[in-house]
């Protein structure tokens, strides 16, 4: 039996069915006033309907089609990404287990100035987050504290909210060991520290006009924060900035997973009250299986990619691209379009998935290729993906982060959009970066991590 080919557009078809089935039912279930609604349906659901469509309808024999789909599963970067993702699960699970978030946000808010409580929670969240490298994780552990500051404070809740996401947003975009920085890395071959490099220049503008809008937005406000005076663990921090040196001086990330899980895990071992071996085993599985949905979804969007650029989907968005780029842009400025157009598809798949490290993924194989045919270096390339998909997930009410932190708040999740200042500072930043051609640092187009 063969099946019939596609060419051009509608070799996208399953990548469009699979989002309208993912916004569809999201959009139906807000309607419905239903809670979390983007998150009912899980993407790796959402996504088998496409896969299906794309192995009946793809230009060989249903067999072969199959065959087409297992190598884009078991593509090399595919499966290092997931490595890397069972790695780095395992390691918050069991810093998380040993006290290590606690330690961590306990020690940042010892800095904080009693007359500066809200961008010194936005700093705060900038640290954990960079540390962890979860905006989930930092905002699910920081927005409790955060919200009980704002109540005894009189600070606005939605403020407060914005701050916490902000600071997440920062360190889900920065951080060495956060699913974004781990999938555009692997997907635009490059070090982590080249990326950190070019990430970092680009963020610390908007980290500071962040920092000074916080402090105008909550003058004023009474102050009292007596009750958070906490005696931080200060040994249950170690893992966390040892990960960071390492992952800074480029040291390969398994290595640096790895050392972060064993130091945490004999940490906990020798220091944690009634801490013992079979709860650093069980905590490593728990760690294993909260990456399990982006583990699955992205072996299933690899395969589904690889069906995709099999029939010509991705040659044709390359080349309408390409076309747009030769027609609009000359020669000089071919690069700043090739580099826009990789930050609006990026920007695009996370309006349509609410999940940053998802539409890194899907937009993989076309940023790939953009980066390559233009030059642009992949430590440039994987900087500039991780940053406008972190703006968007920022700033839509139905990403998982505004829904966290809403639902923690107490409060609607529009009324925090306009405060997440740190997402609007950096789509900035990185607009302008991409039109003056900042920063310009010297790296290495193609090394591997």
């Amino acid at each position: 039996m063969r099946s019939f080919s596609l060419r051009g557009p509608l070799a996208l078809l399953p990548i469009a069915l699979f989002l309208c089935i993912f916004i569809g039912t999201g959009v139906i279930l807000t309607l419905q006033g239903v809670e979390y609604a983007f998150y009912k349906v899980s993407a790796s659901v959402a996504i088998l309907p496409a896969i299906v469509l794309a192995i009946l309808l793809g230009r060989h024999s249903f067999g072969n089609n199959i065959q087409v789909f297992l190598e884009g599963v078991r593509e090399k970067n595919i499966i290092t990404m997931c490595m890397i993702y069972l790695l780095a699960g395992a390691y918050t699970e069991v810093l998380k287990a040993i006290g290590g978030v606690e330690a961590a946000v306990h020690f940042a808010l010892q800095f904080i100035p009693e007359e500066a409580t809200v961008p010194g929670i936005f700093v705060m969240g900038a640290f954990v987050s960079t540390s962890m490298g979860t905006s989930m994780g930092t905002i699910a552990a920081l927005a409790p504290i955060a919200m009980g500051v704002a109540g005894v404070l009189g600070i606005d809740p939605a403020l407060m909210a914005g701050a916490v996401i902000s600071g997440a947003m920062f360190g889900d975009n920065l951080s060495m060991i956060s699913d974004t920085t781990i999938a555009a890395t692997q997907i635009h071959p490059c070090s982590l520290k080249d990326k950190f490099r070019i990430n970092a220049w680009i963020a610390l503008v908007p980290f500071v006009a962040t920092l000074l809008f916080f402090v105008f937005s909550a003058s004023g406000q009474a102050q009292e924060s007596g009750h958070l005076q906490t005696t931080p663990a200060l040994i249950f921090c170690a893992p966390y900035l040892i990960v960071l040196v390492l992952a800074l001086l480029g040291i390969n990330v398994f290595v640096v997973l790895s050392v972060g899980l064993g130091i945490g895990g004999a940490l906990g071992l020798l220091f944690a009250p009634s801490y013992t071996a079979l709860d650093l085993a069980k905590n490593i599985f728990e760690g294993y299986t909260s990456m399990h949905e982006i583990l699955i979804l992205s072996l299933l969007i690899g395969g589904l990619s690889e069906l995709t650029k099999d029939q010509g989907g991705i040659r044709f968005l390359i080349k309408g691209i390409d076309s747009f780029i030769q027609k609009w842009g000359k020669k000089a400025q071919g690069s700043r379009l090739a580099e826009g157009a990789i930050g609006f598809l990026v920007s695009f798949c996370d309006m349509c998935t609410a999940n940053n490290t998802v539409a890194i993924i899907l937009a993989g194989e076309a940023t790939l290729e953009i980066s390559e045919k233009y030059r642009i270096p992949f430590p440039r390339t994987a900087a500039l993906v991780t940053i406008f998909s972190c703006v968007f997930q920022g700033i839509l009410p139905y990403s998982a982060q505004v829904l966290l932190a809403g639902s923690l708040a107490g409060v609607s999740p529009l009324s925090i959009i306009p405060y997440v200042f740190y997402c609007y500072f950096l789509g900035i930043a990185a607009t302008l970066a991409i039109i003056f051609r900042w920063p310009k640092i010297d790296v290495v187009r193609s090394q591997k991590i």
